[in-house]
């Protein structure tokens, strides 16, 4: 063979590798987070003390994203160029039910001016979910109130616990939620502790409910089932994200609601979490 035969044969070889290559599909093992963010609530301390200070230590652990878990007496307009200036994001943030009763329109407007993509329903209270007819009534509000959300370019969400998951009046009061909230008014952002803890499946959910869960807390769980920093605990967030697609996954913040040194828990989180191959 000569010297142009070779190279000619070489080039043919390399371009068929190359195609191979380009139809072959990327190994689940080589997926990453190209996003990573962290439920402000985890530094609510700091925050609360020096939301400046905060924010620049987020930014620089590496967080691209934060989802905000009030303003800390912090003027809208003041948080967005903060943001702007440290190159984060705030695609989310939790709200109340009671400023959802009473205050929507603010909540909307400070979601305009924030940035944010998605406002939560962060939490509901004992005397607020000790029937399923509560329920019923949350779902009538969070279809109301995701219709107002809409009509802003905002998409509404609900965040859960482990209480949604206990069997209440013979049903689970998560899958009330799911069947009386408008698919495309309703979103949920699933805190992947908290269903752990209450013994659910997320995959069961996942292929229940495909395109869903836009959000989802990583919040880890230690042995003995106490809160953990992400990457200390037995939670198994790889396997979940590689369902990211069927489920709707777009987000991911760090959470740690107990962490007795929250910069630490962040720091540690976003090491753990930066490492996922899926």
């Amino acid at each position: 063979m000569n010297r142009r035969d070779f190279l000619a044969g070489s080039g043919l070889a390399a371009t068929s590798l190359a195609v191979t290559l380009a139809c072959s599909p990327i190994p689940e093992a080589q997926r990453r987070l190209d996003r990573i963010g962290i439920q402000l609530y985890t530094v609510r301390e700091q925050m609360a003390a020096d939301a400046t200070a905060t924010l620049e230590r987020i930014a620089r652990i590496g967080y691209d994203e934060v989802e905000f878990a009030g303003y800390h007496d912090h003027a809208p307009q003041r948080l967005r160029r903060l943001l702007d200036d440290l190159g984060i994001s705030a695609p989310s943030a939790h709200i109340s039910l009671d400023g959802m009763r009473s205050n929507a329109a603010q909540l909307i407007e400070d979601a305009r001016i924030m940035g944010h993509e998605y406002l939560v329903l962060g939490w509901l209270a004992p005397p607020d979910r000790e029937t399923l007819d509560h329920y019923r009534r949350h779902a009538e509000l969070c279809n109301r109130f995701g219709e107002q959300c809409r009509a802003a370019g905002v998409q509404f969400a609900y965040h859960n616990h482990e209480f949604e998951f206990e069997t209440l009046e013979g049903e689970r009061p998560m899958d009330l939620l799911l069947a009386e909230t408008d698919a495309d008014l309703v979103k949920m952002e699933l805190d992947l502790y908290w269903i752990s803890y209450a013994g659910a499946d997320p995959f069961e959910y996942f292929s229940r409910h495909p395109g869903r869960y836009p959000l989802c807390h990583v919040k880890d769980m230690a042995a003995d089932r106490r809160m953990a920093d992400v990457g200390a605990g037995t939670i198994d967030f790889a396997k979940i994200f590689a369902a990211g697609d069927r489920a709707g996954l777009e987000h991911y913040f760090v959470e740690r609601d107990d962490s007795p040194d929250p910069m630490s828990t962040a720091a540690a989180s976003y090491a753990a979490v930066s490492k996922l191959r899926f």
